[in-house]
């Protein structure tokens, strides 16, 4: 199994900055890919990006990519997203999710963060 914690999630000004960050724990060599996703009350939820645990391979949104950025620290076991220029339509929970070698969907997924993004 592999565990997944966000954090870094609160409440910002719009056109500010923010960076969340998901610690992963467990059996991490089980991960091929780890994402960001959003989900903002009453809508469904949203792929933001997503990197390779290997490679560091990338894909993003393409309506995000321009303000948020995924990295990693593969000796920290540790994902980040940083996101800039902040509207209050970025207002979400934004959750970790983990896709296993063997596996074609995000199998793990954190509890997620809370990000508000004032006016």
């Amino acid at each position: 199994q592999v565990q997944l914690e966000e954090s870094g999630g609160r409440l910002v000004q719009a056109g500010g900055s923010l960076r969340l960050s998901c610690a992963a724990s467990g059996r991490t060599l089980d991960v091929a890919k780890l994402a960001w996703f959003r989900q903002a009350p009453g809508k469904e939820r949203e792929f933001i990006a997503t990197i390779s645990w290997s490679d560091g391979l990338i894909t993003n949104a393409d309506s995000l990519k321009d303000r948020f950025t995924i990295s990693k620290d593969n000796d920290k076991n540790m994902v980040y997203l940083q996101m800039n220029s902040l509207k209050p339509e970025d207002t979400a929970v934004y959750y970790c999710a983990g896709r296993p070698h063997w596996s074609g969907h995000y199998d793990y997924w954190g509890q997620g963060t809370q990000v508000t993004v004032s006016s």
